[in-house]
């Protein structure tokens, strides 16, 4: 739309070209849900999903899409691997592309990947307007790319999607206009209870050889534990003491895989029968994992909050969480990665130390549907504009 053309007039453009993104593992429950709500509706939106491709494999990516019945991407932009510069940078040249082509009204990005800040900036430069899918979380830990790209993404971001009162209080306390903010649950949660279902009924247990309540379930991932010698070898010892008590099963991301080769520590966790190692798994195979454990040992926000709603006891490896009200609803300790406080946090659930969990306000399966009566509201209010004529809307 050409604005020189209504010298005298706001324009003003009704949401109806909704790109939506996806980068990395993480990202693909999050989106589901919100593909699945705005699909409801075509004479209202049309959707395309983006596949940046920041994280791309058969086991990583292909079978969350067949799982979570995500559509195909409509475009896969395979930017591969890199430098956080590099691999950013090569995100949004070519996002920069799909917005000249597709010409949204609406840009949406969830998480805190790479693709989510680069995908944000480069349609923000378009004056593309841009909506973000788990606003407002904050470690305040400067040394995790990931909390760089959710400040960056906030502040430029035209709708704030938030999933719990303390992303609010950020978000505000950092100045941002409090009609930007949209309090709408957990989209991972409705992930997570639209799924359920499916995985009650698989044969995971079964097939890698645990008992209901009986086991353990580590994820590692950080650089920060797995990427120096000395934490993961001691992260490594004390899964190895807690075995010897509760048998553990480890789905291994290739990158802790690759530094447990590096360092030496891979055989020492093959030879012991008490601890399954796994390739990664799919999200039901993990969500029937986590919803039988008897405790979930992580440095994954994700898993913190599945966790909370399933109500299994987790302990996060980590010196902090975006994630605090996992902790308020007393599910999540966080612990760091020191062998005497995790040794400790263990033993205080292996004793039956049980604190009540309560699931987070909102946290019930329809944050989905929130951010879709909010852009379907948005939507209203331009034709409001319209129809007063203090504006003109492209309804196309």
């Amino acid at each position: 739309m050409n604005s020189e053309a209504f010298p005298d007039k706001v324009i003003v453009t009704a949401i109806r070209n909704i790109i939506l993104v996806v980068g990395a593992r993480p990202n693909f429950m999050k989106v589901a849900p919100v593909v699945r709500q705005l699909r409801r509706y075509p004479e209202m939106f049309r959707t395309k999903l983006i596949h940046t491709g920041q994280h791309y494999d058969a086991d990583m990516s292909d079978v969350f899409f067949e799982e979570l019945d995500l559509p195909k991407p409509d475009r896969f932009l395979g930017v591969g691997s890199g430098s956080h510069a590099e691999q950013t940078g090569k995100v949004m040249i070519a996002f920069e592309r799909v917005c000249i082509e597709e010409r949204p009204d609406l840009v949406i990005v969830v998480g805190d990947v790479n693709s989510t800040m680069a995908c944000a900036i480069t349609a923000k430069k378009l004056c593309v307007p841009v909506a973000h899918v788990e606003a407002g979380l904050r470690s305040r830990d400067w040394t995790m790319p990931e909390e760089i790209n959710r400040v960056v993404t906030d502040s430029i971001c035209d709708l704030l999607f938030t999933p719990s009162h303390d992303a609010n209080e950020n978000l505000l306390r950092e100045g941002v206009a409090p009609d930007r903010i949209h309090f709408v649950g957990n989209v991972m949660i409705d992930c997570l209870l639209q799924q359920l279902p499916k995985a009650r009924h698989r044969a995971t247990l079964k097939r890698i050889g645990l008992e209901k309540h009986n086991y353990a379930m580590l994820t590692l991932h950080r650089p920060s534990n797995v990427d120096d010698s000395k934490v993961l070898t001691d992260i490594v010892t004390t899964t190895i003491e807690l075995s010897k008590k509760l048998p553990v099963v480890w789905p291994i991301h290739p990158r802790s895989r690759k530094n447990l080769e590096n360092y030496g520590l891979l055989s020492q966790l093959k030879s012991n029968k008490e601890l399954k190692l796994l390739n990664p798994l799919g999200y039901l195979d993990m969500l029937s994992l986590s919803r039988s454990a008897r405790v979930i040992i992580t440095d994954s926000g994700g898993l913190q909050e599945e966790a909370t709603v399933l109500g299994v006891p987790c302990i996060t490896l980590r010196d902090n969480t975006e994630r605090p009200v996992t902790v308020e609803a007393g599910a999540n300790k966080v612990v760091g990665n020191q062998p005497d406080k995790i040794r400790a946090a263990l033993l205080a659930v292996l004793d039956g130390v049980k604190q009540q969990i309560r699931v987070p306000e909102l946290w019930d399966g329809n944050a989905s549907t929130r951010i879709a009566n909010v852009l379907m509201a948005r939507r209203e209010r331009s034709f409001a504009i319209l129809n007063n004529g203090r504006g003109v809307v492209s309804k196309s």
